[in-house]
């Protein structure tokens, strides 16, 4: 059988406050496309389908469009959708009644029964060929939250050791019902340990405390595939073939502007065979002027000589500038912008960098020393290290005359 694995897709996303409409369209167009040039059998969709937990009403019909175009298209082909991070678990499962006769199958949640015991079954998904007969199991892990994996008592890390006993619980289920030895496979959205992350993907895992990272170890032996989601670079994992995330098919943020989105595409008999990768055409390109930052002048000069041209605004480049600066450049952005003007390109970000930070500017600052300091002192530190230079004598004046108004009312 063959099989497409794909992930974070994210509908629903702003890129720089951008609307991406077109983009996950165009996207999603592809992916039916390919469906039927490689004559897919299974489609696995390892999370994050939404960007948001409750995705607005434009986001829900282009993905239940796209769900209707591709079984429309392959009326066999098998559909297994696992929740993310970023998705309402029970929202994603709200039309499993509608789908009940279909080929589609969404896991949302890891539902328990009233003495807290996982209900494996709903988690193992059957693969059909076009007889009807089961040629694959499919261990159909969304994003675990605390509360979906079993507690383990006097542990090290109850999230990472929880985890793993959850798939081997799995495996173990779906091995008691394999009679016929059909080859099994897992879905999963997750941190692997080791997995490359991206600029987003750091700053997810800040947000979300830190989550830890699973170890490839955590997947049965015997598992033929392990599709991944929830990183959005495309890579295996711990030097395995069979363990990868598909990454995101749409560049999350300018660190990935040399990536090669993708899906993976293979073949599953008893082993894995043909594994490859099929690059996603990429609709809007991410665009840096310059590539290395450089004082505001020479990034001026670059930017004028941009084309003004007519071009389709939903294609146009999402543009990051970056400019290297001395100190604070209030009107910096609309400087940007007017010479921007008519040019081909979407101005995203600008990012703006400053000398090298010196030893003084880095020095800690404890709680008493911070007692002992004036206003006037805090704001030196403050702008000493942020823009890694001292305060001009204009702005230094300023602050001390507002200063003084301010203690003024004070008193």
């Amino acid at each position: 059988m063959k099989f497409l694995h794909t992930a974070d897709w994210h509908i629903g996303q702003l890129f720089h406050e951008y609307d991406r409409s077109y983009e996950h369209q165009q996207f999603l167009n592809w992916l039916v496309e390919t469906l039927v040039a490689e004559k897919i059998e299974v489609l696995l969709i390892s999370g994050d389908i939404f960007d948001s937990s409750n995705p607005s009403a434009a986001s829900v019909r282009m993905f239940y469009r796209f769900l209707n175009e591709a079984t429309t298209a392959l009326p066999d082909l098998q559909i297994i959708i696992t929740a993310g991070n970023h998705d309402s678990a029970a929202r994603l499962e709200a039309p499993k009644p509608l789908l009940e006769s279909s080929n589609v199958h969404i896991i949302g949640m890891v539902e328990k029964d009233a003495a807290g015991n996982i209900d494996f079954e709903k988690l193992l998904i059957k693969i059909h060929d076009a007889s009807g007969a089961i040629k694959a199991l499919c261990l159909a892990i969304p994003f675990l939250r605390m509360g979906d994996y079993p507690a383990i008592a006097d542990c090290a890390n109850p999230y990472t050791e929880g985890v793993t006993a959850l798939y081997q619980d799995a495996f173990d289920y779906a091995q008691q019902y394999n009679t016929d030895n059909q080859p099994i496979i897992a879905m999963g959205h997750l941190h692997t340990l080791q997995a490359e992350i991206t600029d987003l993907d750091k700053t997810e895992r800040l947000i979300m405390g830190g989550v830890e990272c699973i170890s490839a170890t955590a997947f049965h032996p015997d598992i033929k595939y392990v599709a991944l989601g929830h990183i959005h670079k495309a890579q295996k994992i711990g030097g395995k073939e069979h363990i990868r995330y598909s990454g995101s098919p749409l560049p999350m943020s300018f660190s990935e502007i040399h990536y090669k989105h993708q899906v993976i595409v293979f073949d599953l008999d008893q082993e894995i065979s043909d594994l490859k990768a099929i690059e996603i055409p990429v609709s809007v390109p991410l665009q840096r002027i310059p590539h290395q930052h450089q004082p505001l002048h020479e990034v001026i000069y670059l930017l004028e000589q941009l084309p003004v041209v007519d071009s389709n605004p939903e294609n146009l480049p999402y543009l990051q500038v970056r400019v290297l600066l001395d100190g604070p450049e209030p009107a910096l952005r609309h400087k940007i912008e007017t010479v921007l003007a008519g040019k081909p390109v979407r101005l995203a970000k600008i990012d703006a960098q400053y000398p090298a930070s010196t030893k003084e500017a880095q020095e800690l600052i404890t709680a008493e020393k911070l007692n002992e300091l004036q206003p006037i002192d805090v704001f030196g530190k403050v702008y000493q290290s942020r823009y890694h230079s001292e305060v001009p004598s204009e702005i230094m004046q300023l602050f001390q005359q507002v200063a003084e108004e301010v203690n003024q009312t004070a008193g």
